[in-house]
């Protein structure tokens, strides 16, 4: 019987566990699902040992970029970097291939990151997180992959997002036009930065949820999913995004957002430079970081879930994005 066109499965975790005792020499392991998202990550783990393992989509990720991801891990680990790292299989190779009903899909194997997400961050874990983010901002500026990644661009950032997005606000078109002429402002603005501003490959999520703290407040950053070349700037940008969100939601002062990230501020610049000019472009970086997950929900909502897709949530985050507009300064330090 032939199979029919499918545009994203599901790997069985029970299949999935026997192939990476084969290929990793592992024993005795467990294998589930934990997230089924833009890709699928599985919990791969015995009574002394754990990993994560990452299945991609082909329309989110080719090989070839898949490849500088792991390229670039490997380098900051090498460097001294907190950062789960690939982990090779017996003969050495990092990813694995699987024939699956829609193609080839690619998998690499994560170490643990011990601990777990804090969001309420103390004073000493945001020194960790500001010296620790600087010191792979160090590494990544001062290379260059042999693998593609992309570029965060005016392009990238603001005119493909704004393309994609368009035919979904047929209805909103108010709402489009408050983007559209923002973008305009932001893209004028982000046109004079000067050369103060640093360059290389950027995480483009810096957020909580992608680092873990253990009770010694070690840190681990991962999901390096996104990662492409452009301003470092957009990293200290999504950090902050987790201010302006708990400060919107009620959870924290406008005090205790600018206090806080003050101290993540002091703690990278004894590391590494972060100009004035480059905090100040932080509502305009943050904006093009909006825009770009926002087009890219809307091209990829309906591989992983369509349920808060609709012109509720497009409202609601176009409201988002104006108080990020009208807020973001107030806190800056």
């Amino acid at each position: 019987m032939e199979i029919f066109p499918t545009q994203y499965s599901t790997l069985s975790s029970k299949a999935l566990n026997v192939k990476l005792q084969e290929r990793y020499g592992l024993s005795n392991t467990t294998c589930r699902l934990l997230i089924r998202n833009v890709s699928d990550t599985y919990v791969i783990e015995n009574t002394t040992e754990k990993y994560i393992f990452k299945i991609y989509r082909d329309a989110h990720r080719k090989l070839e970029e898949i490849r500088g991801e792991v390229e670039l891990l490997n380098t900051l680990f090498q460097r001294g970097a907190k950062v789960s790292r690939p982990v090779p299989d017996k003969n050495g190779d990092t990813i694995q291939a699987f024939n699956a009903a829609e193609g080839t899909r690619y998998g690499v194997l994560f170490s643990w990151a011990q601990g777990s997400v804090v969001y309420a961050i103390s004073d000493d874990q945001l020194e960790t997180v500001g010296r620790e983010m600087a010191t792979v901002h160090h590494i990544t500026s001062s290379i260059e992959l042999s693998h593609h990644r992309q570029q965060y661009s005016i392009e990238t950032l603001f005119v493909n997002p704004l393309k994609i997005l368009e035919p979904a606000f047929a209805g909103l078109e108010e709402d489009y036009a408050y983007l559209k002429q923002t973008a305009a402002e932001v893209i004028e603005r982000c046109n004079q930065f000067d050369g103060s501003f640093s360059y290389g490959y950027c995480h483009f999520d810096f957020m909580p949820k992608n680092f873990h703290f253990t009770s010694d407040n070690e840190i681990t950053f991962f999901d390096f999913d996104f990662v492409g070349k452009g301003l470092l700037a957009y990293d200290i940008a999504s950090f902050f995004v987790h201010y302006f969100l708990e400060f919107t939601y009620g959870k924290i002062t406008e005090k205790e957002a600018r206090d806080a990230f003050r101290i993540f501020v002091d703690s990278y610049r004894k590391v590494r430079p972060l100009s004035n000019e480059e905090i100040a472009a932080i509502p305009y970086l943050g904006f093009g970081f909006w825009l770009f997950y926002f087009g890219f929900q809307c091209e990829n909502f309906d591989d992983w879930s369509n349920l808060f897709w609709g012109p509720k949530f497009m409202k609601d985050r176009v409201v988002l994005i104006k108080k990020w507009m009208d807020t973001a300064h107030i806190l800056l330090p």
